[in-house]
């Protein structure tokens, strides 16, 4: 409050009365005494002027009301004439008068301003969502309530749902469903009549259920307002207002959330019928596009005759026909075996010659006679044409006549494959020069670096027909691996047995898990690989490849022992076990892949990290035991240990890598090699 207002009005009062004549009365001692009815009158009136001017300074800067107090108790705590702490509490009274009618037009002006935007945006309706999300908000927003939403009708299930929140932090409370009747906004929709609530729980005219009062209680909801949404006499939804303490909703806040209420039922109705015409006009494009096709049909008919024909007799494959029928379709055509084709689908198309549908795709059986061969199928085109079903069943013939041609050439050349195979296991005696031929024939060089895998399923199929037909799929998968791969394949010992090159940086390990994991895919069941040290040339020794089938076969065997049927693995991967399962006994290759990196620090640097690990491992580990043999400072052990560990990875105290280096260690002792001169590591 500004003080300088009132110190001017007492002193012009003060003025007025010293202007006045006094004379002496029994009164003399008062505030007012000397003074006349008149001037008594005038001192008031004095006193009053100026009272306005605190206020009106409030109102221009547009203080709370609470700052409309303070002029009066200042005036009182400075002890002012009454008149003027009269004059004061009228201006008071009349600046609060006048604030109100501000504050209240600026409330309308507000709430006009975002019907009229709501209004706006519904007139250029694009999304329907963004316009109920943005009547929300600003229904939240001009209420100025802790959350507002919106629910809509569902005709189906005789229920409403939550379609639109704002300020809500609970999921359960947004994933509500309210019956009709049940809880303020079932009722709201039931009846079509706003309701409104300043304590939800309190309040027995709704039909309180366990879910929705979870929900409101998850959501902290105490005082709640609906609105209905009506088209004509129908209620499709509620909007609502709620605030999370006690809230007295005064009318005209409930009539501005009607007016929001009004303008998101015309949203919705504007949408619908914007839907309605887009189905119409879709409807229009389906019908002329429908016309168009048939015109075409028939044109593409010959069309797919004429690109079949032309497959056919240049040597096409299949996936060639189903690229050419993909084309003239307009549609993606696939062929698939026949284990991955839907059973029941492929035996109707069987069984009546004809393609079916089977969700929305179609499935044509390639077939010959009764043996099914796979599928020509379809993706995503349900709607098919009859003429355009014609040419999928005519692709279908076209891909079983290649299939035969193709299977005829594949078990001649598998045939030459295995036989060559074999000669190579088994007759010795052969001219190598007879051998080359044969190979360079099936294009696969016996010159280059191989590895033998043996090949066995892991299925355990019951019965002997079905074990004998997964054997037949084993020895076709691995005979098309071979011929892909520029190698050999053959079925022996209840298995098969591959002869594969070795890629540039491949090794036999990866080579048997990766064979493993192809043959497995291609006959659904698991196989095991065992496979070979790299051998290579094939034809340096009568025996080479018998050699390392044998080798091969016996990591099959420790694969299975192990408990890793459907794996792939070699000889190598076993450690010190590898030299049992090697032929040939490879120790010098196990202790260079064990501690040849240590052998090869103590060449360069002249260390003795060899010599502190055979002393570590005699002394049970000990640091403190090992510096007592070497006759080093603990320190210098431990660094030199340390050494070691960067040299063969963190792992290698581990009960198995240690076993593994004292082997190694043990067996560079015996190979003869001096040890290096003593060093300090």
């Amino acid at each position: 409050m500004p003080r300088d207002h009132l110190q001017s009005a007492e002193r012009s009062a003060a003025g007025s009365a010293a202007g006045t004549p006094g004379r002496t009365s029994p009164d003399a001692g008062r505030p007012d005494a000397g003074r006349s009815d008149a001037g008594r009158s005038a001192a008031g009136r004095s006193a009053a002027d100026g009272a306005e001017a605190p206020f009106l300074e409030l109102l221009a800067r547009g203080a709370p009301a609470e700052a409309y107090e303070q002029p009066v108790l200042l005036a009182r705590a400075e002890a002012r004439p009454v008149e003027r702490i009269a004059a004061l509490e009228r201006a008071k009274l009349l600046a609060l008068r006048v604030r109100s009618e501000m504050e209240g037009r600026r409330r309308r002006e507000a709430e006009l301003s975002a019907l009229f935007e709501t209004a706006h945006d519904l007139a250029g309706l694009r999304d329907l969502d963004a316009v109920l999300r943005a009547i929300v908000q600003r229904a939240r927003s001009l209420l100025g309530t802790d959350v507002a939403y919106l629910s809509l009708n569902d005709p189906e299930r005789g229920d409403t749902y939550m379609r639109v929140t704002e300020g809500s932090v609970a999921a359960r409370f947004q994933q509500l469903r309210l019956g009709m009747g049940e809880g303020l906004g079932g009722l709201v929709a039931q009846t079509a009549r706003p309701y409104v609530t300043d304590d939800y729980f309190r309040d027995d005219r709704f039909q309180h259920t366990h879910s929705i009062d979870t929900g409101v209680r998850d959501e902290g909801l105490v005082a709640i307002v609906g609105v209905p949404l009506t088209l004509g006499d129908h209620v499709i939804g509620v909007l609502f207002a709620a605030d999370r303490r006690t809230r007295v909703f005064e009318r005209e806040q409930i009539a501005l959330l009607g007016s929001f209420a009004a303008l998101a039922a015309a949203a919705i109705d504007t949408a619908n019928l914007l839907a309605e015409t887009r189905a119409a006009l879709s409807g229009l494009e389906r019908a002329n596009e429908i016309i168009q096709d048939r015109s075409a049909v028939i044109e593409r008919a010959s069309d797919v005759h004429d690109r079949l024909a032309e497959l056919v007799l240049r040597g096409g494959g299949v996936h060639d026909v189903a690229a050419a029928v993909s084309e003239v379709l307009d549609g993606t055509v696939e062929f698939t075996e026949a284990p991955a084709a839907p059973a029941r689908a492929l035996e109707s198309s069987r069984a009546e010659g004809h393609a079916v549908r089977h969700g929305d795709d179609w499935i044509a059986a390639v077939a010959a006679g009764d043996e099914l061969l796979g599928a020509l199928v379809l993706r995503g085109h349900p709607g098919l044409d009859p003429v355009d079903q014609r040419t999928l069943e005519r692709a279908a013939m076209v891909t079983s006549l290649l299939l035969l041609a193709r299977r005829s050439a594949a078990e001649a050349e598998q045939r030459v494959r295995g036989e060559l195979l074999d000669d190579l296991l088994d007759a010795r005696d052969r001219d190598p020069r007879l051998l080359r031929d044969r190979a360079t024939r099936l294009r696969a060089d016996l010159d280059a670096t191989h590895a033998v895998l043996a090949a066995r399923l892991e299925g355990g199929t019951a019965g002997a027909g079905h074990e004998a037909d997964a054997r037949r799929r084993l020895w076709a998968a691995a005979s098309h691996l071979a011929a892909t791969r520029h190698g050999l394949a053959a079925a022996r010992d209840g298995g098969t047995v591959l002869l594969l090159p070795l890629a540039p940086g491949d090794t036999a390990t990866e080579l048997a898990r990766r064979t493993a994991r192809e043959l497995g895919t291609a006959v659904h069941e698991p196989v095991t690989v065992g496979a070979s040290a790299p051998v290579g040339p094939l034809l340096a020794r009568p025996d080479t490849v018998a050699s390392a089938y044998a080798e091969a076969r016996r990591c099959l065997d420790t694969l299975r022992l192990l408990g890793r049927a459907g794996d792939g693995s070699a000889a190598e991967d076993f450690g010190f076990l590898g030299l049992l399962l090697a032929g040939e006994r490879d120790i010098a290759g196990f202790v260079d892949r064990t501690i040849g990196r240590v052998v090869a620090y103590d060449e360069r640097r002249g260390t003795e990290l060899l010599r502190t690990l055979d002393a570590y491992f005699a002394c049970g580990m000990s640091p403190a035991r090992t510096k007592d043999d070497l006759h080093v400072h603990v320190n210098t052990v431990a660094q030199r240990l340390d050494r070691v560990g960067r040299l063969l990875g963190d792992d290698w105290q581990s009960p198995q890598r240690a076993l593994e280096i004292q082997l190694a260690l043990r067996l560079h002792r015996l190979s003869g090699v001096t040890p290096p001169p003593p060093a300090q590591a």
